[in-house]
Parts: structure tokens; sequence; C-alpha cells
């Protein structure tokens, strides 16, 4: 009998591990997002910031980031998502992560970087994409900066059309830059490994 317990819980350990399968023996993963706007696919850095790239994967692969909203739109600065439903409710969230931002990696044109409060150290569903050079949001020798994970290698067009859309302040959530029509984020998918 205890043998078929120990299969059992062996067999359910063995397919949540699948569940939650974020390559981790992939440098560079790539992830689709398939907006309501088109499709943008970024490879991801787990060379340059490992907690970070696992930490989004890890939202990605459950699932966090399906019908969420780009709700932060500045037109030659960022597009923001992976924190707000349709519903304007924030999804729930994991713990913090180190702040990996002086990996190397700049806050340039197609890059995605992790979003956080004004405490460094506290990113954690958020993340945006920079369309714009932003080097003011880099590392310096006195303030943290914003960790970037990977850059966009498709669908740059899509991600410029979302910078150009009209905003306006969001009463229910206090929000500046919000789309007046929603971005959706239909799914976020992990693509298989190449």
């Amino acid at each position: 009998m205890y043998k078929w317990i120990s299969l059992a819980v062996a067999l359910v350990l063995s397919f949540s591990a699948q569940a939650i399968d974020i390559q981790p023996d992939t440098l560079y993963p790539k992830v689709e997002f398939d907006t309501s706007m088109g499709k943008i696919v970024v490879e991801l850095d787990r060379t340059r910031a490992p907690i970070t790239v696992d930490n989004f994967l890890t939202y990605v692969v459950k699932g966090s980031y399906n019908n969420t909203l780009f709700h932060r739109v500045i037109a030659d600065f960022v597009v923001q998502g992976g924190g707000i439903t349709p519903k304007l409710v924030e999804i729930p969230v994991a713990d913090f992560i180190v702040n990996e931002s002086g990996n190397g990696l700049s806050n340039s044109l197609g890059t995605i970087a992790m979003a956080r409060d004004n405490e460094p150290h506290s990113a954690n569903s958020q993340f945006y994409f920079n369309v714009a050079d932003n080097k003011k949001l880099d590392p310096s020798k006195r303030r943290w900066g914003y960790a970037v994970f990977g850059e966009v290698v498709e669908g740059i067009q899509i991600l410029e059309a979302m910078a150009l859309v009209e905003t306006q302040h969001n009463t229910k959530l206090n929000w500046p830059d919000v789309p007046v029509t929603p971005i959706i984020l239909n799914s976020a998918k992990l693509l298989p490994r190449q």
C-alpha cells in the first residue's frame, strides 16, 4: 500500500514540476505575448538576470499574465503591464525579488524590464517595455536602477503602436497614463526550446 502512495505522490510532484516548467536549462528562453494589438516575442537573458527571468517565467507559465492590461502607456518612455485585470483588479503576486539592475543590460529601446516601487527590491509581477532609450532608468554609482532582463525580437512595430495610444487619468485606479481603449494581454506563453 505504501508503495502505491509513494508512487502517487511521485506522480503528483512530477506533474507539478512539469506544469511549472520554466526551462531552467535554457539560457535565452523566448516568450510570446498575444495582445489585442498583435504579437510580440521577447528573448530573455538568464545569463545576466537569472532571478528576474525565473520570476517572470513563473508568472508566465502559471498563466498569471493572461487576460491582463497594459495599464500604463507613456509615449517615448514605457508601456507597462503585468499587474491589472480588465476589471481593474490587481493580480495575485509572489514575494519581491532582488534587483538585478547592475547586470550590464541597459534600458534601451525594445528591452523589457521589471517595474518596481521606490524601494529597489520591490519588483514582483509588473514589467515594462522601453519605447525609447531610457538610460536614466539604469543604475548609477549612487542609486539602483530598473532591471532589464530581455529584449523584443519580433513585433517591435506592435510595441511602437501601443506607445501611441490615447491615454487618460483613471479615477478608479487613481493613475494617469491609462489607455482609453484597453490594450489586453490575451496570453503570454513560454515558447518551446529551440
